[in-house]
């Protein structure tokens, strides 16, 4: 009688402990937004030129898609929603405080995007082309 009960007991007492996990992991997800700046450092953009942080915006944007994609297959899975808290939570959370203090910067810095087919600025001047002198004691033909 008392091997049942100890046995019903650390079944209650897992069961449990898991709902607990279940239940601490769903509470990460929605607390994500607000702490998303918490993880990225918050001077990286200042420097930041307009051209810069339009770049910068382009590949948090695409990683933040990445990230969403492998949480979502991985969700599909068994246990498929603990896989993905583990693996993937802590990277996005990351990647979203870095998205939220670059959108700040960009902000701040009054940026525009660049309208698509726009011509690239130019880099440097272009030389000339100089063709090079004939070499000394060699006749021209």
């Amino acid at each position: 009688m008392t091997a049942s009960i100890s046995s019903s007991l650390r079944a209650c007492c897992a069961a449990a402990a898991l709902l607990a996990a279940g239940l601490a992991l769903s509470g990460c997800a929605g607390m994500s937004e607000t702490v998303a700046p918490a993880f990225a450092d918050p001077a990286k953009y200042e420097l930041y030129d307009c051209k810069q942080l339009e770049a910068e915006r382009k590949a948090i944007a695409a990683r933040t898609a990445d990230l969403q994609k492998l949480m979502d297959k991985a969700e599909t899975g068994t246990g498929g929603a603990v896989v993905s808290e583990l693996a993937y939570r802590n990277d996005y959370v990351s990647v979203r405080g870095q998205a939220q203090l670059a959108e700040d910067a960009w902000r701040r810095n009054k940026c525009r995007d660049t309208p698509p087919g726009a011509a690239p600025a130019a880099s440097a001047p272009q030389r000339p082309d100089i063709k090079p002198a004939p070499k000394p004691g060699s006749a021209a033909r």
